[in-house]
């Protein structure tokens, strides 16, 4: 039977002490340790195939070295979410920096079963991710008070908490700009999600902000609710198509506009000869869209990665900004056209 590795195989294969092995591989981030040596001991780790014994590191550090990233979803919205593993990455590949790994929370959006508080407070993780915070959400505003780490995927700009997050307003409003540079006039708009998620609702307000910015008045009739997949995408074409007459519509995520573009096909309309159509976030698929998706970009990888650095330091009681804002990108394909009229 093969020997088991121990911590002094560890110092002996990177060039360092138990100490110092123990230090990296229990979390310490009361001693100082450059990043260098850091990194060594976790090579030398996978090298040897060492793994620390989680009871006894947990004693030891006082820590579960779990980052937790909580998606204010159901699980099956989830499961149609095509950035989550870009983000999920990302958030991994930060965690590893520093010995830790990730545990993934789906929860329903409300109900009993809707809590994830007690993953810090009964210790079952270090600090929490939050993917999609919701205005309404008192479990939030509980842990914020009470000092936990704590970052967002998204905003709540009344709570003193690190935000990670696109310029969802910016975004959206070049969207909508480049279907006004088309000359297009009656553009619709699906939103992503229900306006209490703080997504929905900033990119709503880059829809409006677009229009303003051209002189133009919103019109409620041509704004409808997506809720996370394309069956909601769907149902709110079918009811702008029954309301009211548009010749583009912005659709503020790529899976809720699959199925809005199937809405119109059942209705006959042809993309983007009758209807031009952008979306938002720039899944892989889009490009494999018929028409090929023009859509907003967003660095999946880079938000993950970002919002796991933050919350490190956040756990070492370091310093994090405040709030951080990644640019996104439009991806114009052949899914918009000029405005007939024009």
């Amino acid at each position: 039977m093969r020997k088991r590795p121990t911590s002094a195989d560890v110092a002996t294969e990177a060039g360092v002490s138990r100490t110092t092995v123990s230090f990296v591989l229990n979390g310490r981030t009361d001693v100082k340790i450059p990043d260098e040596t850091r990194r060594r001991v976790l090579r030398a780790a996978e090298t040897i195939g060492y793994h620390p014994h989680a009871p006894a590191r947990q004693l030891a550090g006082g820590r579960s070295h779990i980052l937790a990233l909580v998606l204010r979803q159901t699980p099956e919205q989830i499961a149609s979410d095509a950035v989550l593993a870009e983000t999920l990455r990302g958030l991994a590949a930060a965690a590893r920096t520093r010995g830790y790994r990730v545990m993934v929370e789906p929860l329903a959006t409300d109900g009993p079963h809707a809590s994830y508080a007690g993953l810090l407070r009964s210790q079952h993780a270090d600090g929490l991710v939050i993917s999609g915070p919701r205005i309404d959400d008192p479990q939030l505003e509980a842990l914020v008070r009470d000092g936990f780490p704590i970052v967002l995927q998204g905003a709540r700009r009344d709570l003193d908490v690190t935000s990670i997050d696109i310029d969802n307003v910016a975004g959206a409003r070049g969207a909508v700009e480049h279907l006004l540079a088309l000359g297009h006039r009656r553009i619709a708009c699906i939103t992503n999600a229900p306006l209490v998620y703080t997504a929905a609702q900033e990119r709503l307000d880059g829809y409006r902000a677009a229009l303003a910015g051209a002189g133009m008045t919103e019109d409620p009739a041509l704004i409808a609710t997506g809720d996370f997949d394309a069956p909601s995408g769907h149902a709110a074409m079918v009811e702008l198509l029954a309301t009211t007459d548009f010749d583009a519509v912005f659709v503020a995520s790529d899976v809720v506009a699959l199925g809005a573009i199937s809405a119109l096909r059942d209705a006959g309309r042809r993309i983007p000869d009758d209807v031009s159509v952008v979306g938002f976030d720039d899944i892989p698929l889009a490009v494999y869209f018929d028409p090929p998706l023009t859509t907003v970009r967003l660095p999946a990888f880079e938000l993950g990665q970002a919002a796991g650095q933050a919350l490190l330091e956040r756990i070492a009681d370091q310093t994090a900004p405040t709030r951080t804002l990644l640019p996104t990108e439009l991806i114009v394909r052949a899914s918009t056209a000029p405005a007939r009229s024009t």
